[in-house]
């Protein structure tokens, strides 16, 4: 159980998860509950409301419990909640190191070429996690674990495998086909049945063409004319969608 933190402790713990890459922030109900739900060690929770709190819990979190989170004034909250918290409950959890091994499972793997968004990337991560994927990849760009990721994704960081790689990686190669989404490709219309590893380029220039020429093949989403492009996370949702979500 965690243990209760004298508030002048509780600042200084939540003031050392910026800059340490072990730790992860998680602002609101939807992270520290997929970041229970999936096995995560979360070190410290707080709320200065918690009748709120927990009539959110009684509605949407009903299987977890509010015991190891520790009330503060509003004073204190202040000091812990960044200026566009708007839930009321903060928390600190352990950043859980995946590697590529932990993909190496049947399923299709989505691979992000140096995104820029911290909150596409999350919402990437996120319908990732909903439509089952073995894993999600970054070669380069911004950190999947930043609180934007985090909030974007819900916490479901933990509910995958999440693997950052250096920019200028190539694609893994996680003993299956490379499909690469350009509009150069064709209509991806069906499912693919075979886990596949989906890579999609960055919001702004696409995928670079040192990737797209190293992937088996390149597909295309279909959009009405004179729509010159699809965000990145929505692109994601769809590509998987239209697969068999069990791989």
């Amino acid at each position: 159980m965690t243990m209760a933190v004298p508030p002048g402790d509780l600042v200084a713990a939540f003031g050392a998860v910026h800059g340490n890459a072990s730790l992860v922030l998680l602002e609101g109900l939807h992270p520290w509950k997929h970041a229970h739900r999936f096995g995560a060690i979360v070190l410290l929770a707080a709320t200065h409301d918690r009748r709120r709190l927990q009539r959110l819990v009684d509605r949407l979190a009903p299987d977890l419990s509010l015991e190891t989170v520790q009330d503060v004034d509003e004073t204190v909250w202040q000091q812990l909640a960044p200026r566009d918290t708007t839930s009321p409950l903060l928390a600190v959890a352990e950043r859980r190191e995946w590697s590529l091994d932990d993909v190496r499972s049947n399923g299709h793997v989505v691979v992000l070429d140096r995104p820029r968004h911290a909150g596409n990337v999350g919402a990437a991560i996120r319908a990732a996690a909903a439509a089952n994927a073995a894993g999600v990849v970054t070669l380069g760009g911004v950190d999947p674990w930043t609180p934007a990721a985090v909030r974007g994704a819900a916490g479901l960081q933990f509910a995958l495998p999440v693997v950052p790689l250096p920019e200028g990686s190539p694609v893994p190669d996680l003993g299956r086909p490379t499909v690469a989404l350009d509009p150069k490709g064709a209509p991806l219309v069906a499912a693919t049945t075979t886990a596949t590893t989906w890579v999609f380029g960055t919001e702004r220039d696409g995928l670079d063409e040192r990737l797209l020429a190293a992937c088996d093949a390149v597909a295309s989403l279909p959009m009405r004319d004179g729509v010159s492009s699809l965000n990145l996370a929505v692109s994601v949702g769809v590509v998987l969608y239209l697969q068999e979500t069990d791989g």
